[in-house]
């Protein structure tokens, strides 16, 4: 059966492409029963850091601001990795490290493609969170 005609098989694949199994599988083994929901308040967290930085890094981009663009990649760069964004924590340490040496060369190319990972990273989640129990 592909996974154009199984579902199930469908989220595992978006989801495995953008968030790692292995970490996942660490923060289930953390609430076995599922009866803390912690995968689903770690998501939830996750979001709403998102929601409130996403707006303080363009506000920063445009006025060229480095410590505010280097605050906001180092904030997502460890919780991007609890959650198994590994591809998401990466362009956060990219970011974090352009703004350290303040090379604005490259940063709006860096930013764009952090913001369509954080898109990936949000839809590739959502399935997690339907389906805890």
């Amino acid at each position: 059966m592909t996974s154009e005609s199984d579902p199930a098989a469908s989220v595992a694949s978006r989801v495995a492409g953008v968030l790692d199994p292995e970490a996942l599988a660490r923060l289930r083994e953390l609430d076995p029963e599922g009866q803390s929901k912690l995968l689903s308040r770690v998501a939830g967290a996750f979001g709403t850091s998102v929601a409130r930085l996403l707006p303080q890094l363009k506000t920063a981009l445009e006025a060229r601001d480095m410590a505010a663009i280097r605050h906001v990649a180092h904030t997502l760069k460890s919780s991007s990795a609890s959650i198994g964004a590994v591809k998401l924590s990466r362009l956060c340490a990219d970011i974090e490290s352009m703004s350290r040496e303040g090379r604005f060369e490259g940063l709006p190319d860096a930013i764009a493609a952090f913001n369509s990972e954080v898109t990936a990273v949000l839809d590739a989640l959502k399935p997690l969170l339907e389906s805890q129990p």
